[in-house]
């Protein structure tokens, strides 16, 4: 696994807490590994959780009719990973979240963070602020898609993400990217034979 990620320090950068509200949070936490290929959440289902990355990396992904997976998103160290519009709408998911490599999960169910909403007001800020991000990352990514050339993409996937050529397979990244394998390939290419 790759480096961890420390849950306290991440949530400690949002919001300050006290020692008892800290408690609250830890005994609400569930720790989790899953392995490699093991989902977290499979279409259909009903997303229930939201899960703070420690280590480890996944995918967002949706099956096709042909039998194709559309790579979405991926989650790092330090995410925060849940389909939202399941979770919020408590209505089968659409997507599935995948590991793509070993990875420390510290899952909170949606009961116990409205319980935890009620008892830790400025608990409420980390819930804004990380749905604020699911939501900048998203459309963000959304106008990349209609804006960018594919090159332009991969070379601003490369400079926010540099670790994913070594953590993600390619099909997936030329998936997220909107191109196809050989292209990226290509592109790749063009710009490491420049030098």
């Amino acid at each position: 696994m790759e480096k961890a990620i420390n849950i306290q320090e991440h949530i400690s950068s949002i919001i300050s807490l006290e020692d008892n509200q800290w408690e609250l949070i830890l005994n609400a936490l569930e720790s989790k590994v899953i392995d490699k290929d093991d989902h977290l959440l499979r279409e259909g289902e009903v997303s229930d959780s939201i899960a703070f990355i420690s280590s480890g990396t996944l995918i967002y992904y949706k099956d096709l009719e042909n039998g194709d997976q559309m790579t979405t998103d991926f989650g790092f160290e330090g995410d925060w990973v849940t389909d939202n519009y399941s979770r919020l709408n408590n209505c089968p998911s659409l997507i599935n979240i995948k590991a793509i490599e070993k990875s420390k999960l510290y899952i909170l169910k949606n009961n116990e963070l409205i319980a935890l909403y009620n008892k830790i007001p400025s608990l409420e800020r980390l819930g804004r602020v990380v749905t604020e991000r699911f939501f900048l990352k998203m459309v963000e990514h959304n106008i990349d898609l209609q804006t960018l050339s594919a090159k332009e993409r991969y070379l601003k996937l490369l400079k926010n993400h540099p670790e994913i050529f070594q953590r993600i397979p390619q099909y997936h990244i030329a998936n997220y990217l909107g191109i196809a394998p050989k292209s990226l390939s290509r592109i790749r290419s063009e710009i490491f034979n420049k030098d």
